[in-house]
């Protein structure tokens, strides 16, 4: 019935979502609907995320070997590396001071009184020291590495081997050709994994449809509709309009081949498990390089956050009027630099956004009982900024890309 990908995902997270809710409003009194067949759609769709997961590590690992492999040059590659890191620092700092005027004008929260709400708690955690961040790029232990996922950290190995291969040049022939065959192996891994993605979309969606609570979305509903306003104007306005000016990209073909990409990841709430669709996205449908690709969109769903801003600093304005704690502006400076620190430092996994909002809750002296607003609405907007996140990173490479044409006409001239 359905040829491409977009349209069978789209139509498991429609299908997932009518049933879901069918079962959240009707059948929610019939042990198997709300009991079983939950558990047994989470467990699908636990299962699918975990397949795209395990293939992430090696992906990242082997793609950035590939794509520093392939550059013309190892001056090229410093050039790529700055422009790229350039680019996503830009897009956040953009996305927080965007986030900040909207929530000074629209004030959410203000005249709401929510001191008597539900109480959550929260593991007390230092804002991230940059000195610290930086330092702990670099791994003591590179299996350590691998097996928790750090992206940083294997990113930096990814980039130091690929440096070190590319030095030696034809003596390491055969190692970067293994490198290419892997790359191969993984791309064929990808597409068989992702042709499951309509049923695990469905399992996904029908699990949250089917175990959401709509009484307490309706008391912060001001809230939730300002942060997915924000959101969806970056996916489908700032973003397309941003790649028209600066590529030969229109805005229309931008938000159309992004569309696959939209859909997974609001199913799977993880930056770093849409990476593979992100790859897809940017080399066989944008045209970008495997070079830019491969180094750039790892590094994206690790610090390229534009999504996770808006949302950190819309909901600390909106809990700290809610509980009757405006934010001063002597905190002001304090907190724009802490929500960049805690942006970059969210990672690509779900629920990155809602942690790094219950640490800023603490430092900023909020009480405890705000993360529990924060934890009810967070997997719907978790979805949505994500989508955020990852159409930025396409957004952010496709720019790179295109400054890097010339470079690429005077390297073949």
């Amino acid at each position: 019935m359905f040829k491409s990908l977009s349209a069978k995902i789209f139509s498991g997270l429609f299908l997932g979502v009518i049933l879901g809710s069918l079962v959240q409003f009707a059948l929610n009194d019939v042990a198997f609907f709300s009991g079983t067949l939950v558990n047994i759609a989470s467990g699908v769709g636990t299962m699918f995320v975990n397949m795209i997961m395990m293939l992430v590590v090696p992906l990242v690992f082997i793609s950035i070997v590939c794509g520093v492999c392939e550059l013309q040059d190892l001056k090229s590659f410093g050039r790529l590396g700055g422009k790229t890191f350039g680019f996503y620092i830009i897009n956040t700092v953009v996305a927080i001071f965007a986030a900040f005027a909207v929530a000074m004008m629209i004030e959410p929260g203000k005249g709401v009184d929510m001191t008597s709400g539900d109480t959550a708690a929260i593991t007390a955690t230092e804002l991230p020291n940059l000195v610290t961040l930086i330092v702990s790029i670099v791994p003591n232990n590179p299996f350590s590495a691998f097996t928790s996922g750090n992206m940083l950290q294997v990113i930096f190995m990814a980039l130091l081997l690929g440096g070190v291969m590319k030095s030696m040049g034809a003596v390491v022939d055969g190692a970067v050709k293994g490198f290419q065959t892997a790359n191969k192996i993984m791309m064929r891994l990808i597409s068989v994994v992702m042709n499951l993605a309509p049923i695990g979309v469905f399992a996904l969606m029908f699990k949250l449809a089917a175990t959401l609570e709509p009484e307490i979305f309706f008391s912060v509903v001001e809230y939730l509709v300002l942060i997915l306003s924000l959101l969806l104007l970056w996916i489908f306005v700032v973003y397309p309009l941003a790649v028209s000016l600066f590529t030969q990209v229109s805005a229309k073909t931008f938000r159309e081949k992004t569309q696959e990409q939209i859909l997974f990841s609001l199913s799977t709430a993880s930056s770093n498990a849409t990476i593979p669709v992100t790859m897809r996205t940017l080399t066989d449908k944008l045209g970008v390089s495997k070079a830019v690709a491969g180094f750039g969109v790892p590094l994206g769903a690790t610090m390229n956050m534009g999504g996770v801003s808006i949302y950190i600093t819309i909901a600390i304005f909106f809990v700290a009027n809610a509980f009757g704690m405006p934010i001063s502006g002597e905190q002001i400076p304090a907190l724009l630099f802490s929500v960049f620190l805690l942006s970059v430092g969210a990672g690509g996994v779900p629920g990155g956004g809602m942690v790094m909002i219950g640490v800023l809750i603490h430092q900023m002296g909020l009480p405890v009982e705000a993360f529990a607003i924060v934890a009810a609405l967070d997997r719907l907007i978790d979805m949505v900024l994500t989508s955020c996140n990852v159409v930025g990173d396409t957004a952010v490479l496709t720019i790179v890309d295109q400054t890097e044409t010339p470079h690429k006409v005077e390297q073949t001239a």
